[in-house]
């Protein structure tokens, strides 16, 4: 009985033993056979062949996968260098303004240490510490006070020409009207046109930083860009000191003053620095003349 079973099991795998002996045989001979043209075993030509379509689809995806994050990794990396970049940028327009500004405030410095040197009177440095709220700055207030020796009346003035005159002062600050001030009319500024001798009374309109010039006569030739310096009369302002250029004239006569309009020499919205002039204008001499019949009374008094 085991011996009819075993012949039985022969017969049933004699088919597999003979296709593997001949998958055996083809494997040899595939191994041992070489192509005519490079000589290299045939084994390794097919194997190549069937692994090309699989190395392809590896190799691309790879790639594209290796090339997705390269190119994720430079996008990183110029998004940070371009914020590097702009925050750079925002550095140097910071130093660029500053330097501006530095080169503005010591051009604006080097002209009042100008001004004071060429000053034929005592000069205070002071520096605008505040000003009126109103539109056009009708008043400034100063870091000089009664205890540099500041005092109410002092003309105040810049290198481009007068600013105003103390109207109080207290013992670290002063207040300084500005000559725009429609009010500043009370101590008039008195004017001379640098072209012509013509000299008029100067008030400011309280608008526009614009001041007017008064009673100048309609005969006088007066054109825009005159410009009109102080002439030392008004008893504030020596003489001198640029006041404005003429902006606007509307022609008088022979009987009619001109109306002329000036735009004054100082900005008044841009005042920083500024001197406090310790001037005290000459006393006027009392006139020893009198009348011929006039009486006398005691004391001198007529």
């Amino acid at each position: 009985m085991a011996t009819i079973r075993s012949q039985k099991e022969i017969r049933q795998r004699a088919p597999w033993w003979l296709a593997g002996l001949l998958f055996a045989n083809f494997a040899l001979m595939s191994y041992d056979a070489r192509e005519n043209s490079t000589k290299q075993r045939m084994i390794r030509v097919w194997a190549q062949t069937l692994a090309y379509p699989v190395q392809r689809v590896t190799s691309g995806a790879g790639g594209a996968g290796l090339g997705f994050f390269q190119r994720l990794g430079n996008l990183r990396g110029a998004a940070s260098e371009n914020e590097q970049l702009k925050i750079r940028l925002a550095q140097m327009e910071t130093e660029a303004r500053d330097a501006r500004t530095n080169a503005a405030e010591n051009e604006r410095l080097r002209s009042l240490l100008s001004l004071r040197e060429k000053s034929n009177y005592k000069t205070l440095g002071a520096s605008v510490i505040a000003r009126d709220p109103s539109l056009w700055f009708d008043t400034i207030t100063i870091d000089r006070g009664r205890s540099a020796g500041v005092e109410n009346n002092m003309p105040v003035v810049n290198a481009d020409g007068i600013v105003g005159r103390v109207i109080s002062t207290s013992l670290w600050s002063a207040q300084v009207m500005l000559i725009t001030n429609e009010k500043s009319g009370a101590g008039a500024v008195v004017g001379q046109l640098g072209q012509s001798s013509a000299i008029g009374s100067i008030r400011g309109l309280g608008e526009k930083g614009l001041l007017e010039m008064r009673y100048v006569s309609g005969l006088e030739k007066v054109a825009p860009g005159d410009y009109v310096v102080t002439t030392g009369q008004d008893g504030v302002f020596p003489a001198g000191y640029n006041i404005g250029e003429v902006v606007e004239v509307k022609s008088g006569s022979a009987t009619q003053a001109h109306v002329i309009h000036l735009r004054a020499s100082a900005r008044m919205d841009q005042l920083k620095d500024v001197l406090v002039l310790q001037y005290h204008p000459p006393e006027r001499s009392a006139s020893d003349q009198s009348l011929p019949n006039a009486e006398k009374k005691p004391g001198g008094q007529q």
